[in-house]
């Protein structure tokens, strides 16, 4: 595993868990979050045994709030500020392509960056004292750098108005938009990502892979290009064994044993 500072990296099997681990400070999201949040993804990408991600913040405050604008000021030059939030994207199109399922353990508050690494998640699941928002404009800037992350999950009316407000929203009424998948109280937090991390982990990871890439490729697709490459990927995809082993498990009535080839 790798050497982290301010994440913790713990594997249980084939779900791998990965903590925002500054509890004190709510978890922000500093050049060494960043780069630690990366290291850890990329370890997770690579490790054949891992089959599910967890993402968490440490403690029952929040999950992240936001950028830790401090660390990317100091004695930095405008062109170096500017090429230091490159770590936003770097972690983001790793998540995309991690090739994994992401599940959100959203333990507390998700706000501005913290919002948009919740929304970058497969999967959400959320306790119920939770809020989430993004208030930059209420410091005179704007969420440019999750900006993309949220209207892929957000509806735009929605989403323009969390931006242009800068209100708190509960996990409630983003359930009802259906970005977050559960909302539980604190005390069924764990015991409901583990019920999904299981079926998760029981299913094909090369199907998995496979299918995941595919629904982020095709998303910003022109439809004629997204219907033509998905119907190579499915082509690909029945020709993998765990295919050949599911369809054969599914006649003879039993459970599919899936070797992710």
């Amino acid at each position: 595993m790798p050497a982290l500072e301010q994440v913790a990296l713990a594997v249980d099997e084939h779900v791998a868990t990965v903590m925002l681990n500054r509890p004190e400070q709510r978890n922000p999201l500093s050049g060494a979050m960043l780069r630690d949040l990366a290291a850890a993804f990329t370890w997770c990408k690579q490790a054949p045994e891992v089959r599910v991600v967890v993402l968490t913040g440490a403690g029952d405050r929040a999950f992240c709030a936001g950028a830790d604008l401090a660390s990317f000021d100091g004695e930095m030059t405008d062109l170096e500020r500017h090429r230091s939030r490159e770590l936003f994207v770097e972690l983001f199109t790793l998540m995309a392509g991690l090739g994994k399922p992401i599940v959100g353990r959203i333990n507390g508050h998700a706000l501005a960056g913290g919002l948009g690494l919740a929304c970058s998640c497969d999967l959400l699941v959320s306790t119920d004292t939770a809020t989430f928002g993004t208030p930059e404009i209420n410091v005179g800037i704007w969420p440019m750098m999750i900006q993309a992350i949220l209207s892929r999950n957000l509806p735009r009316k929605v989403l323009l108005e969390m931006e242009m407000l800068g209100d708190r929203w509960t996990a409630t009424q983003l359930q009802a938009f259906g970005v977050i998948n559960r909302v539980v109280p604190h005390d069924q937090l764990d015991a409901t990502v583990r019920e999904i991390t299981d079926k998760l982990a029981k299913k094909s990871p090369l199907a998995m892979r496979l299918g995941r890439d595919s629904f982020y490729r095709q998303q910003d697709m022109e439809f004629a290009a997204a219907l033509a490459y998905l119907h190579s990927q499915f082509t690909l995809i029945t020709l993998t064994d765990d295919s050949k082993e599911g369809i054969k498990a599914f006649f003879e009535k039993r459970e599919p044993d899936f070797k992710g080839r």
